[in-house]
Protein backbone atom coordinates (compact mmCIF):
# COMPACT_ATOMS: atom_id res chain seq x y z
CA UNK A 1 0.00 0.00 0.00
CA UNK A 2 1.06 2.78 -1.03
CA UNK A 3 1.25 6.56 1.21
CA UNK A 4 0.51 9.46 -0.38
CA UNK A 5 2.79 12.09 0.05
CA UNK A 6 2.40 15.50 1.82
CA UNK A 7 1.58 17.22 -1.24
CA UNK A 8 -0.61 14.79 -2.67
CA UNK A 9 -2.70 14.78 0.51
CA UNK A 10 -2.95 19.02 0.40
CA UNK A 11 -4.19 18.69 -2.94
CA UNK A 12 -6.53 15.97 -2.64
CA UNK A 13 -7.85 18.43 0.45
CA UNK A 14 -8.22 21.30 -1.75
CA UNK A 15 -9.98 20.10 -4.49
CA UNK A 16 -13.00 18.48 -1.98
CA UNK A 17 -15.69 20.37 -1.37
CA UNK A 18 -16.54 21.43 2.47
CA UNK A 19 -19.67 19.74 3.71
CA UNK A 20 -22.72 22.45 4.42
CA UNK A 21 -23.63 22.19 8.27
CA UNK A 22 -27.28 21.37 8.26
CA UNK A 23 -29.20 24.41 10.84
CA UNK A 24 -30.89 22.40 13.62
CA UNK A 25 -34.85 22.10 12.96
CA UNK A 26 -35.32 24.05 16.71
CA UNK A 27 -33.78 27.41 15.50
CA UNK A 28 -36.40 27.68 12.70
CA UNK A 29 -39.14 27.34 14.77
CA UNK A 30 -37.15 29.03 18.24
CA UNK A 31 -36.35 32.02 16.04
CA UNK A 32 -39.87 33.43 14.96
CA UNK A 33 -41.49 32.81 18.45
CA UNK A 34 -38.74 34.87 19.86
CA UNK A 35 -39.31 37.74 17.64
CA UNK A 36 -43.41 37.45 18.09
CA UNK A 37 -42.70 37.04 21.63
CA UNK A 38 -41.03 40.39 21.61
CA UNK A 39 -43.36 42.40 19.99
CA UNK A 40 -46.07 40.89 21.63
CA UNK A 41 -43.90 42.14 24.59
CA UNK A 42 -43.51 45.60 23.40
CA UNK A 43 -46.82 45.76 22.20
CA UNK A 44 -48.46 44.83 25.68
CA UNK A 45 -45.49 47.48 27.77
CA UNK A 46 -47.02 50.36 25.17
CA UNK A 47 -50.40 49.76 26.09
CA UNK A 48 -50.06 49.48 29.62
CA UNK A 49 -48.07 52.90 29.73
CA UNK A 50 -46.38 55.61 28.02
CA UNK A 51 -43.19 57.54 28.78
CA UNK A 52 -40.99 60.43 27.67
CA UNK A 53 -37.67 61.90 28.40
CA UNK A 54 -39.04 65.66 27.19
CA UNK A 55 -39.59 66.18 31.16
CA UNK A 56 -38.67 69.13 33.53
CA UNK A 57 -39.04 70.01 36.89
CA UNK A 58 -41.02 73.36 37.82
CA UNK A 59 -41.50 76.03 40.10
CA UNK A 60 -43.01 79.02 40.80
CA UNK A 61 -41.06 81.87 39.94
CA UNK A 62 -42.39 85.13 41.53
CA UNK A 63 -40.55 88.52 40.48
CA UNK A 64 -40.37 90.20 44.14
CA UNK A 65 -41.30 94.17 43.59
CA UNK A 66 -42.03 96.86 45.81
CA UNK A 67 -45.89 97.80 46.31
CA UNK A 68 -44.75 101.72 47.09
CA UNK A 69 -41.68 103.82 45.45
CA UNK A 70 -38.86 104.47 47.39
CA UNK A 71 -34.92 104.23 48.01
CA UNK A 72 -33.56 101.15 49.41
CA UNK A 73 -31.52 101.44 52.77
CA UNK A 74 -31.19 97.81 53.58
CA UNK A 75 -30.71 94.69 51.21
CA UNK A 76 -30.99 91.84 53.87
CA UNK A 77 -30.42 88.58 51.69
CA UNK A 78 -27.78 87.38 48.65
CA UNK A 79 -27.99 85.71 45.83
CA UNK A 80 -29.23 81.87 46.02
CA UNK A 81 -29.85 82.02 49.48
CA UNK A 82 -32.93 80.26 50.94
CA UNK A 83 -35.38 82.41 52.87
CA UNK A 84 -38.78 81.44 54.55
CA UNK A 85 -42.19 82.44 54.22
CA UNK A 86 -42.45 86.19 55.75
CA UNK A 87 -38.59 86.53 56.23
CA UNK A 88 -37.09 90.34 55.61
CA UNK A 89 -35.72 90.74 51.46
CA UNK A 90 -34.92 94.51 51.64
CA UNK A 91 -36.23 97.61 52.77
CA UNK A 92 -37.11 100.69 52.32
CA UNK A 93 -36.66 104.60 53.15
CA UNK A 94 -39.78 104.91 55.94
CA UNK A 95 -39.53 108.67 56.44
CA UNK A 96 -41.55 109.69 53.62
CA UNK A 97 -44.15 107.06 54.15
CA UNK A 98 -44.38 107.85 57.68
CA UNK A 99 -44.78 111.34 57.24
CA UNK A 100 -47.47 110.64 54.88
CA UNK A 101 -49.32 108.66 57.50
CA UNK A 102 -49.10 111.31 60.06
CA UNK A 103 -50.44 114.00 57.43
CA UNK A 104 -53.15 111.32 56.88
CA UNK A 105 -54.14 111.12 60.48
CA UNK A 106 -54.37 114.67 61.01
CA UNK A 107 -56.65 114.92 58.19
CA UNK A 108 -58.88 112.45 59.87
CA UNK A 109 -58.61 114.65 63.22
CA UNK A 110 -59.26 117.52 61.05
CA UNK A 111 -62.91 116.36 59.38
CA UNK A 112 -63.79 115.01 62.88
CA UNK A 113 -63.55 118.64 64.10
CA UNK A 114 -65.13 119.83 61.26
CA UNK A 115 -67.87 117.14 61.82
CA UNK A 116 -68.47 118.96 65.23
CA UNK A 117 -68.26 122.47 63.80
CA UNK A 118 -70.77 121.57 60.81
CA UNK A 119 -73.38 120.22 63.85
CA UNK A 120 -73.08 123.56 66.19
CA UNK A 121 -73.51 125.14 62.62
CA UNK A 122 -76.69 123.44 61.87
CA UNK A 123 -78.08 124.60 65.50
CA UNK A 124 -77.13 127.83 64.83
CA UNK A 125 -79.29 127.83 61.54
CA UNK A 126 -82.10 126.26 63.27
CA UNK A 127 -81.64 129.18 65.35
CA UNK A 128 -81.77 131.60 62.71
CA UNK A 129 -84.54 129.86 61.19
CA UNK A 130 -87.01 130.22 63.77
CA UNK A 131 -86.01 133.55 64.25
CA UNK A 132 -86.94 134.43 60.84
CA UNK A 133 -89.75 132.80 60.76
CA UNK A 134 -91.05 134.51 63.97
CA UNK A 135 -90.06 137.38 61.91
CA UNK A 136 -92.62 136.74 59.44
CA UNK A 137 -95.22 135.65 61.11
CA UNK A 138 -94.80 139.33 62.99
CA UNK A 139 -94.57 141.12 59.40
CA UNK A 140 -98.69 139.68 58.41
CA UNK A 141 -99.93 140.14 61.20
CA UNK A 142 -98.47 143.68 61.14
CA UNK A 143 -99.75 143.75 57.04
CA UNK A 144 -103.08 143.02 58.12
CA UNK A 145 -103.76 145.29 60.76
CA UNK A 146 -101.82 147.96 58.53
CA UNK A 147 -104.31 146.93 55.52
CA UNK A 148 -107.39 147.22 57.83
CA UNK A 149 -107.08 150.30 59.06
CA UNK A 150 -106.25 152.16 55.12
CA UNK A 151 -109.46 150.73 53.75
CA UNK A 152 -111.18 152.65 56.52
CA UNK A 153 -108.65 155.74 55.74
CA UNK A 154 -107.76 155.73 58.92
CA UNK A 155 -103.89 155.28 57.35
CA UNK A 156 -102.01 156.74 54.49
CA UNK A 157 -101.22 154.41 51.27
CA UNK A 158 -97.77 154.67 52.08
CA UNK A 159 -97.62 152.88 55.88
CA UNK A 160 -99.66 149.99 53.63
CA UNK A 161 -96.95 149.94 51.09
CA UNK A 162 -93.86 149.43 53.86
CA UNK A 163 -96.41 146.83 55.75
CA UNK A 164 -96.12 145.02 52.22
CA UNK A 165 -92.11 145.25 51.65
CA UNK A 166 -91.87 144.16 55.48
CA UNK A 167 -93.42 141.06 54.64
CA UNK A 168 -91.24 140.42 51.73
CA UNK A 169 -88.17 140.98 53.39
CA UNK A 170 -89.44 138.90 56.22
CA UNK A 171 -90.06 135.95 53.91
CA UNK A 172 -87.12 136.37 51.53
CA UNK A 173 -84.82 136.18 55.08
CA UNK A 174 -86.99 132.54 55.85
CA UNK A 175 -86.12 131.44 53.11
CA UNK A 176 -82.49 131.95 53.17
CA UNK A 177 -82.08 130.76 56.72
CA UNK A 178 -83.82 127.50 55.55
CA UNK A 179 -81.15 127.07 53.00
CA UNK A 180 -79.00 128.08 55.13
CA UNK A 181 -79.76 124.85 57.47
CA UNK A 182 -79.87 122.78 54.19
CA UNK A 183 -76.31 123.45 53.30
CA UNK A 184 -74.69 122.83 56.56
CA UNK A 185 -76.84 119.35 57.18
CA UNK A 186 -75.40 118.36 53.70
CA UNK A 187 -72.07 118.65 55.68
CA UNK A 188 -73.14 115.96 57.41
CA UNK A 189 -74.33 113.87 54.99
CA UNK A 190 -77.98 114.71 55.36
CA UNK A 191 -78.78 113.72 58.86
CA UNK A 192 -77.50 116.35 61.31
CA UNK A 193 -77.70 113.18 63.97
CA UNK A 194 -75.29 110.79 61.66
CA UNK A 195 -72.34 109.18 63.66
CA UNK A 196 -68.94 110.95 63.02
CA UNK A 197 -67.62 107.45 61.62
CA UNK A 198 -70.70 107.33 59.02
CA UNK A 199 -69.81 110.51 57.14
CA UNK A 200 -68.87 110.64 53.77
CA UNK A 201 -65.61 112.83 54.43
CA UNK A 202 -64.61 110.71 57.22
CA UNK A 203 -64.26 107.50 55.32
CA UNK A 204 -62.50 109.02 53.27
CA UNK A 205 -59.80 110.63 55.77
CA UNK A 206 -59.98 107.20 57.00
CA UNK A 207 -59.33 105.29 54.09
CA UNK A 208 -56.57 107.89 53.50
CA UNK A 209 -55.31 106.62 56.86
CA UNK A 210 -55.56 103.15 56.03
CA UNK A 211 -53.78 103.46 52.79
CA UNK A 212 -50.73 105.74 54.19
CA UNK A 213 -50.11 102.88 57.07
CA UNK A 214 -50.32 99.58 54.86
CA UNK A 215 -47.54 101.69 52.27
CA UNK A 216 -45.52 101.96 55.55
CA UNK A 217 -46.12 98.34 55.74
CA UNK A 218 -44.78 97.66 52.66
CA UNK A 219 -41.35 99.41 52.91
CA UNK A 220 -40.32 96.15 54.57
CA UNK A 221 -41.11 93.61 51.22
CA UNK A 222 -40.78 90.08 52.90
CA UNK A 223 -40.75 86.68 51.05
CA UNK A 224 -44.26 85.69 50.07
CA UNK A 225 -43.42 82.18 50.12
CA UNK A 226 -40.66 79.97 50.90
CA UNK A 227 -38.03 79.47 48.83
CA UNK A 228 -34.87 80.40 47.51
CA UNK A 229 -33.61 83.97 45.91
CA UNK A 230 -31.77 84.14 42.46
CA UNK A 231 -29.48 86.45 40.94
CA UNK A 232 -30.15 89.54 41.60
CA UNK A 233 -27.79 93.01 41.89
CA UNK A 234 -29.58 95.20 44.35
CA UNK A 235 -27.73 97.57 46.35
CA UNK A 236 -28.95 99.86 49.30
CA UNK A 237 -29.29 103.62 47.64
CA UNK A 238 -30.97 102.52 44.59
CA UNK A 239 -34.77 103.80 43.65
CA UNK A 240 -37.30 101.44 43.30
CA UNK A 241 -40.26 102.25 41.39
CA UNK A 242 -43.65 100.81 42.16
CA UNK A 243 -43.79 97.65 40.57
CA UNK A 244 -40.08 97.37 39.67
CA UNK A 245 -38.88 94.30 39.75
CA UNK A 246 -36.52 93.51 42.22
CA UNK A 247 -35.00 90.19 42.68
CA UNK A 248 -36.68 86.76 41.46
CA UNK A 249 -37.54 84.11 44.11
CA UNK A 250 -37.89 80.38 43.78
CA UNK A 251 -40.40 78.61 45.92
CA UNK A 252 -39.12 75.61 47.08
CA UNK A 253 -42.61 74.16 47.59
CA UNK A 254 -45.09 72.73 45.79
CA UNK A 255 -43.03 71.80 42.43
CA UNK A 256 -44.66 69.90 39.54
CA UNK A 257 -43.06 68.14 37.08
CA UNK A 258 -44.11 69.32 32.86
CA UNK A 259 -43.99 66.28 30.73
CA UNK A 260 -44.26 66.69 26.54
CA UNK A 261 -45.76 63.71 25.47
CA UNK A 262 -46.30 63.61 21.82
CA UNK A 263 -50.05 63.92 20.81
CA UNK A 264 -50.07 60.25 19.72
CA UNK A 265 -49.61 58.98 23.49
CA UNK A 266 -52.45 60.94 24.71
CA UNK A 267 -55.03 58.46 23.59
CA UNK A 268 -55.70 56.23 26.74
CA UNK A 269 -53.58 58.99 28.65
CA UNK A 270 -56.29 60.97 31.47
CA UNK A 271 -55.74 62.89 34.47
CA UNK A 272 -55.50 60.97 37.71
CA UNK A 273 -53.28 58.12 36.37
CA UNK A 274 -50.67 57.23 38.72
CA UNK A 275 -47.09 58.09 37.70
CA UNK A 276 -43.19 58.02 38.18
CA UNK A 277 -40.57 60.47 37.54
CA UNK A 278 -36.81 59.74 37.48
CA UNK A 279 -34.93 63.05 37.51
CA UNK A 280 -31.60 62.97 35.40
CA UNK A 281 -29.40 64.37 38.38
CA UNK A 282 -30.41 61.19 40.88
CA UNK A 283 -30.23 58.06 38.74
CA UNK A 284 -32.24 55.01 40.21
CA UNK A 285 -34.46 57.46 42.28
CA UNK A 286 -37.83 57.08 41.40
CA UNK A 287 -40.84 59.46 42.98
CA UNK A 288 -44.35 58.73 42.53
CA UNK A 289 -46.57 61.56 40.99
CA UNK A 290 -49.74 61.93 39.61
CA UNK A 291 -51.54 63.50 35.99
CA UNK A 292 -53.12 66.63 37.44
CA UNK A 293 -54.35 68.27 34.13
CA UNK A 294 -53.38 68.51 30.13
CA UNK A 295 -53.07 71.56 28.36
CA UNK A 296 -56.14 72.19 26.24
CA UNK A 297 -53.20 73.05 23.37
CA UNK A 298 -49.87 72.24 21.75
CA UNK A 299 -46.80 73.90 22.79
CA UNK A 300 -46.55 75.31 19.25
CA UNK A 301 -50.34 76.82 19.47
CA UNK A 302 -48.72 79.24 22.28
CA UNK A 303 -45.35 80.47 20.88
CA UNK A 304 -44.82 83.83 20.05
CA UNK A 305 -44.68 82.73 15.89
CA UNK A 306 -47.29 79.66 15.67
CA UNK A 307 -46.95 77.70 12.47
CA UNK A 308 -48.84 79.03 9.81
CA UNK A 309 -49.53 75.48 8.43
CA UNK A 310 -51.72 76.86 6.03
CA UNK A 311 -49.29 78.54 3.60
CA UNK A 312 -46.05 77.58 1.73
CA UNK A 313 -45.00 73.72 1.97
CA UNK A 314 -46.23 71.48 4.93
CA UNK A 315 -44.62 68.99 6.18
CA UNK A 316 -46.47 67.14 9.22
CA UNK A 317 -44.79 67.33 12.51
CA UNK A 318 -45.89 65.14 15.36
CA UNK A 319 -46.42 67.50 17.73
CA UNK A 320 -46.11 67.51 21.76
CA UNK A 321 -48.92 68.58 24.73
CA UNK A 322 -47.84 69.63 27.86
CA UNK A 323 -48.80 67.37 31.07
CA UNK A 324 -48.44 68.18 34.46
CA UNK A 325 -47.65 65.76 37.14
CA UNK A 326 -48.20 66.10 40.65
CA UNK A 327 -45.48 64.81 42.77
CA UNK A 328 -46.57 62.75 45.73
CA UNK A 329 -45.38 63.72 49.21
CA UNK A 330 -41.98 63.03 49.79
CA UNK A 331 -40.16 61.52 52.70
CA UNK A 332 -37.70 63.88 54.60
CA UNK A 333 -34.68 61.74 53.32
CA UNK A 334 -35.39 62.71 49.72
CA UNK A 335 -33.49 64.56 47.19
CA UNK A 336 -33.10 68.36 47.11
CA UNK A 337 -35.32 69.07 43.86
CA UNK A 338 -34.48 72.21 41.83
CA UNK A 339 -36.62 74.23 39.13
CA UNK A 340 -35.29 73.24 35.36
CA UNK A 341 -33.80 69.66 36.08
CA UNK A 342 -34.52 66.92 33.43
CA UNK A 343 -36.72 64.00 34.16
CA UNK A 344 -37.80 61.27 32.59
CA UNK A 345 -41.70 60.22 33.02
CA UNK A 346 -43.58 57.25 32.71
CA UNK A 347 -47.65 56.94 33.03
CA UNK A 348 -49.64 53.62 34.36
CA UNK A 349 -52.13 53.87 31.50
CA UNK A 350 -54.22 51.42 33.82
CA UNK A 351 -54.03 52.91 37.25
CA UNK A 352 -57.40 54.55 38.91
CA UNK A 353 -57.81 57.87 37.98
CA UNK A 354 -58.85 59.29 41.24
CA UNK A 355 -58.52 62.98 40.99
CA UNK A 356 -61.04 65.73 42.02
CA UNK A 357 -62.51 67.02 38.91
CA UNK A 358 -61.10 70.54 40.05
CA UNK A 359 -57.96 69.40 38.63
CA UNK A 360 -58.80 68.25 34.90
CA UNK A 361 -57.80 70.89 32.05
CA UNK A 362 -58.57 68.66 29.28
Amino acid sequence: MTSKSPQERLSTEATTPPTKRRIPTWLWVAGPLVVLAFFAWEWTVSSRAVATDNAYVKAERIMVSPQVGGRVVEVAVAQNQAVSRGQLLFRLDPEPLQIALDEATARLAQVSDSAGASRAGVREAGSGLRSSEENLRWAQQEYTRVAGLAAQGLLARKALDDARHAVTEARAARDAAAAGVDRVRQQLGGDASAPTDELPEYRVALAAVAKARMDLAHAEVRAPVAGVVGNHDLQAGEYLAIGQSAMPLVASEGLWVEANFKETDLTRLQVGQPASVEVDAYPGRRWPARVVSISPASGSEFSVLPPQNATGNWVKVVQRIPVRLELDAADADAPVLRAGMSAEVEVDLTGEHDLPARTAAR
